[in-house]
């Protein structure tokens, strides 16, 4: 009988700001979390992100590799975001394909919303179980798959 390869969830290469909150199991890995920011449990934080100040991640998320998210975030739970469009048919595998997704300050992101590669512009919300497709510009409220602006603020 095959015995499997065992991993565990890790804190690896993170750079940590002031008075950060993690609670385990978390995997954390070559990212900068910025004071006073909290991480839930269940939660992955790839390499090259950077969380801002004040900034709550909620379980269960997902944040890849590439990902800026400014200060007073909200990150509710299960928000998967994504830097592979798959444009041709499959994953890229190359990493310079790649895209990046860019959360200015005082954005929430409701629970289980689908960030693909993206700007969203400072004072949005994202509304829970939103796909968020293309680049917010205009603050406001957007919810839906694809999301759709549902209320200008």
């Amino acid at each position: 009988m095959n015995e499997p390869v065992l991993l565990r969830a890790q804190l690896r290469d993170v750079t940590f700001g002031a008075n950060v909150k993690v609670v385990e199991p978390v995997n954390l890995y070559g990212c900068t979390l910025s004071d006073d920011s909290f991480v839930g449990p269940f939660t992955e934080i790839q390499q090259n992100v950077l969380i801002g100040k004040r900034t709550r991640i909620q379980s269960h998320s997902f944040i890849c590799e590439g990902v800026t998210i400014g200060d007073d975030c909200f990150i509710g739970h299960g928000v998967m975001f994504i830097n592979d469009l798959f444009k041709e048919g499959r994953p890229a595998g190359d990493r310079a394909k790649w895209k990046t997704t860019h959360i200015e300050n005082h954005v929430s992101i409701g629970s289980n919303a689908t960030i693909l590669p993206v700007f969203i512009c400072e004072g949005t919300v994202i509304g829970a179980g939103a796909v968020v497709t293309r680049d917010l510009t205009k603050k406001g409220i957007y919810a839906g798959n694809p999301a759709r602006l549902v209320r200008i603020l």
